[in-house]
């Protein structure tokens, strides 16, 4: 078991601190300070992660700004996550008394961890640090937590002294950088992980950038696209990033309930309002007053209840069978659906009127074949849920694996790709996943022998180069290091095999 930084630092301590300071002291990227931060309590602490929360512009709430983690290095947030009100009693505890807090046996405390992410074993022991600096408005709280059962206390007579260092830098190079031009309407470009946004493809990037526009606004969001490209999660990442995130949740698929039991099931009744109605009944509209609800499968709504959900989203208000006045609701309606809703329109199995009203702000998911490079990001992200879940070590994957999985068309989408990775983990009994795991056909022989040596070269180094890309969060610089080439070499491989880097962190 490992022990706590002891009242006199060892000179390796102290020695890992000192190089942590000149490194956030010389960092001319006011972005990746955050991270540094959390990669350095990493270390010091001997903690497996480590997340970094900075309060928000209007100072109202706090925001995860970095996390780190020992086995898998930086984790890619997104700008601006969010936590749940029940993380942020936690983290405003240590804020508010300004003092750390350890605590040691979390499933024993009084504290609600579920915002944390999950380990490969449950969380044993936490550490809250606040940060703060006495001539910054600016203030916020480092979290470590480790699966071993520990005393970290000790750890806060460093890491909140280097916290502060890390605002104050980061302060400073906001000062130094030259003001950038206004840009009106800009928006929160979102990569939460933990919320299931993951990939770094230009279709992903163009998907998150909608959502920012949105989740502060009281529009209604039509999400269209492919059956399996996750238009639920995009709506709970909706729900779960903005204003309503400490309300309800409701999803209703349109397309499991028969007419009368999804009017029933939607509004609600009241007593006596047909046989079997022995009470009064809230609807879901009611269930999701102040939160948000998910109409999946649109599309099969019948017309009768159209006409129903206009009103709804025109008035605000409900009225449950049987009642003789309506109520108002506070909703958000996010609308889903694999159907081409204009095709419908024209073909009068759908309102004209409400079409136009759920399209007030039209989001487009992408499918899978369409997200260059995302493939192998999430095959990763799936298959390390899946050893979480089943309690086992985190496995590796082989390149002849990935490679057959980035071949694939997958006609079902992310939904087919996450069975599929969970199923080859089950058959993966030496850690490592191959290709007779993942049970794709194979392609042809005449398909094979289509590609030329040169197409065979560069779907390997386009599989290499998107990897090593992703491990560098971006960075061209650092990957043309890593890969022991110039950085003007990397440049012209990246343009000759078409990867696109997206939103890039650090130096370009």
């Amino acid at each position: 078991m490992m022990r706590a930084a002891p009242l006199s630092p060892s000179p390796d301590y102290t020695e890992q601190l000192v190089q942590w300071l000149l490194r956030l002291g010389l960092d001319s990227d006011r972005a990746s300070v955050p991270g540094n931060l959390a990669q350095a309590a990493v270390q010091l602490s001997q903690c497996t992660l480590s997340q970094v929360y900075l309060s928000d512009e209007a100072g109202h709430g706090l925001l995860l700004a970095a996390e780190y983690r020992r086995e898998e290095g930086p984790w890619d947030i997104g700008v601006g996550t969010g936590v749940d009100q029940q993380g942020q009693q936690l983290l405003q505890f240590a804020l508010e008394h300004q003092r750390p807090l350890s605590i040691r046996g979390l499933q024993d405390s009084i504290y609600d961890t579920a915002f944390i992410p999950r380990g490969l074993a449950p969380w044993q022991s936490l550490l809250c640090v606040p940060i703060t600096h006495q001539h910054l408005p600016a203030r916020g709280v480092l979290l470590c937590v480790t699966e071993h059962s520990r005393d970290l206390l000790g750890y806060a007579t460093t890491l909140g002294p280097l916290g502060a260092f890390a605002l104050r830098q980061r302060a400073l190079l906001q000062d130094a950088s030259p003001p950038s031009p206004a840009r009106p309407g800009l928006a929160r470009v979102l990569r939460p992980a933990g919320l299931g946004l993951i990939g770094n493809s230009a279709a992903m990037d163009e998907t998150c950038r909608l959502i920012g526009k949105v989740l502060d606004s009281t529009y209604t969001v039509l999400l269209r696209g492919e059956t399996g490209t996750g238009k639920e999660v995009v709506a709970r990442a909706i729900h779960a990033m903005g204003p309503r995130r400490s309300r309800a949740f409701v999803v209703q698929n349109c397309a499991a309930f028969p007419e009368g039991l999804l009017e029933s099931e939607l509004f609600g009744y009241r007593k006596g309002a047909f046989t079997g109605a022995d009470r009064d009944r809230p609807g879901l509209f009611d269930t999701a007053d102040g939160g948000t609800l998910l109409l999946d499968e649109i599309g099969d709504m019948p017309m009768s209840l159209q006409a129903k959900l206009l009103r709804v989203l025109q008035e605000g208000e409900i009225r449950p069978l049987g009642a003789s006045t309506a109520h108002k609701v506070n909703v958000r309606i996010i609308a889903a659906t694999h159907r081409d809703l204009g095709a419908m329109v024209a073909q009068g199995s759908f309102r004209e009127d409400l079409y136009y009203r759920l399209a007030q702000f039209p989001i487009e998911l992408p499918a899978l074949r369409q997200r260059e490079g995302d493939v192998r990001a999430l095959a990763r992200h799936f298959a390390g849920k899946a050893c979480a879940a089943q309690g086992r070590a985190p496995v590796s994957w082989s390149n002849q694996a990935l490679d057959q999985l980035s071949s694939h068309s997958f006609p079902g989408n992310v939904r087919e790709l996450k069975c599929l990775v969970e199923r080859a983990v089950l058959l993966c009994d030496d850690g490592v996943i191959l290709p007779q795991h993942l049970l794709l056909p194979l392609a042809s022989p005449a398909q094979a022998s289509d590609a030329t040596l040169r197409q065979r070269l560069e779907r390997v180094e386009r599989g290499l180069l998107i990897d090593c890309l992703h491990k560098n969060r971006g960075n061209r610089t650092r990957t043309a290091r890593e890969l022991g080439v110039a950085r003007r070499t990397l440049l012209y491989r990246l343009a000759r095999l078409n990867i696109p880097c997206g939103d890039v962190k650090g130096e370009c």
